[in-house]
């Protein structure tokens, strides 16, 4: 089994969250689910990753949230704030020199 490189998950988790909660808010499951749909499967984002990173864009001021009860359940929906659309701009900026650049060493064309 491939090791995962953390600070890359983390870094990617954090420009899909920035970017899927760009669009509208979102409670945890859901978004999880949207990044499942998202990728086609291929990146899925667990609890022990998507909360505490929620938590800490939170914390940063990237996201806001808001609690609801849902059938008798609390719920917290994401948002993005100001600040969380110009983190988004550069991270997304980064990822695509950085995806160009890779897609040039291994004889590819970019597809950013």
């Amino acid at each position: 089994m491939p090791r995962r490189n953390a600070s890359f998950t983390r870094g990617v988790s954090e420009l899909l969250i920035l970017r899927l909660l760009s669009d509208r808010e979102m409670y945890g499951y859901e978004l999880a689910k949207a990044v499942q749909a998202v990728t086609r499967r291929e990146i899925r984002l667990g609890e022990g990753l998507l909360y505490p990173t929620l938590h800490a864009l939170e914390l940063g001021g990237l996201l806001r949230s808001r609690r609801e009860s849902v059938g008798g359940r609390p719920r917290i929906y994401y948002r993005t704030t100001a600040s969380g659309r110009r983190r988004l701009a550069g991270l997304t900026e980064q990822w695509r020199r950085a995806s160009a650049a890779v897609s040039s060493a291994l004889g590819g064309k970019a597809h950013a």
